[in-house]
């Protein structure tokens, strides 16, 4: 299991006040890292990572990834041995709005971390998270593979496929003999504690609070929908596994690969595509009375893709990698976590108490199904 791989370790996050990010850093806090995370703000208010109390708990760095200059001098600063970069513009809608802050966010921020890990000698492994819209969507109904074409018709897509090309340039010019580097892409992902615009589970989570309907812009539209701990189970058994290559494979097995320079897609397997009326409808159960309805405004012209899902075979074949909720229990633990925040009295204690639950209950679950990271 990962747990060995980071007790002790320094641990590098960019992002790390963002949705994944804070799922992310309480996580390495559990398995016993010393943490440091640059940011430029809190992107939402509620945020999880306010709502953990996380500022108290790590080593709370505020700056702009698109200042080279100072994301280089944290990272020298803090002497990390591994880097998760997650900092991005996230928000397929804003990029119409901000495209060039999208893409010197997503493209250039990418380059000033990598930069930033060639200044910093004691980084050994790095893990650069784009996403799946990465790649170029024409709309088709198999999961895209990492080699399938890069791009997209959106800023946001366009400066996720640009970050990867960078990404991967950097890897074979300048870290071929180390540190070790790797790039991810994950789907939608859900968990409690996201607040963020234009998401279908923060609608539902602050319109249902209020006590008024929720509205969808989309409700035909699939998405791979998995639990935050998905991929970051995924980013940190890799990042274990730069670390050493031959770390925790199964008994018996060696490794006939190299993860290095390489990309990985982390994603629910292949029968779990849904639609966004679909998620509506499961996460009603656990707010009973509530509604939703249509947007009749729709996107207002803007295209966002309507069917989109990863082939995860690299992950499996390589890393022995999968995931371990069905969508059931994805819907519950998302929305279990807003009911004990609505409800429960929301201190930061209390939060970071049933966040770890949920993330000991997770690896539990995946221990129990045999998943390799897990044992």
């Amino acid at each position: 299991m990962f747990a060995d791989t980071y007790a002790g370790r320094r641990v590098f996050l960019t992002g790390h006040t963002g949705f994944k990010g804070s799922w992310l850093s309480a996580w390495l806090l559990a398995l016993g890292a010393r943490a440091a995370g640059f940011s430029l703000g809190v992107p939402t208010t509620p945020s999880h990572f306010e709502a953990l109390g996380l500022a108290a708990r790590m080593d709370d760095l505020r700056g702009d990834i698109r200042d080279r200059a100072a994301v280089t001098a944290a990272m020298r600063a803090f002497a990390p041995e591994v880097v998760f970069h997650l900092a991005a513009q996230a928000l397929v809608r804003r990029s119409y709005e901000d495209p060039a802050g999208t893409i010197e966010s997503n493209a250039l921020g990418t380059m000033n971390v990598l930069e930033a890990v060639r200044a910093c000698p004691s980084v050994r492994a790095v893990v650069v998270i784009t996403s799946d819209k990465c790649y170029r969507n024409d709309e088709w109904v198999w999961g895209y593979r990492e080699t399938d074409h890069l791009g997209g018709a959106d800023p946001y897509s366009a400066s996720k496929g640009c970050a990867e090309i960078i990404a991967h340039s950097y890897f074979q010019s300048f870290f071929a003999q180390g540190p070790a580097c790797a790039t991810v892409r994950a789907g939608n992902v859900i968990g409690g504690g996201d607040w963020a615009a234009d998401r279908i589970v923060p609608d539902c989570a602050r319109a249902w609070a209020a006590q008024t309907p929720v509205s969808i812009r989309s409700p035909w539209a699939t998405r791979p929908w998995q639990h935050v701990l998905e991929p970051l189970s995924g980013y940190l058994w890799l990042g274990a596994r730069l670390l050493d290559t031959n770390a925790g494979l199964p008994a018996g097995a060696t490794a006939s690969f190299d993860p290095r320079g390489q990309a990985y897609n982390f994603g629910p397997a292949a029968d779990v595509n849904n639609t966004v009326a679909e998620v509506v409808e499961a996460l009603a159960l656990h707010w009973p009375g509530f509604r939703s309805e249509m947007d009749a405004a729709g996107q207002a012209g803007r295209k966002e893709c309507t069917l989109l899902k990863l082939c995860c075979d690299k992950s499996l074949a390589e890393l022995s990698w999968k995931a371990t909720l069905n969508f059931e229990e994805t819907i519950r633990y998302t929305a279990e976590w807003y009911s004990r925040y609505y409800t429960g009295g929301a201190t930061p204690a209390g939060m970071w108490d049933y966040t770890q639950g949920q993330i000991t209950a997770y690896a539990g679950a995946a221990a129990q199904r045999g998943l390799v990271w897990a044992r």
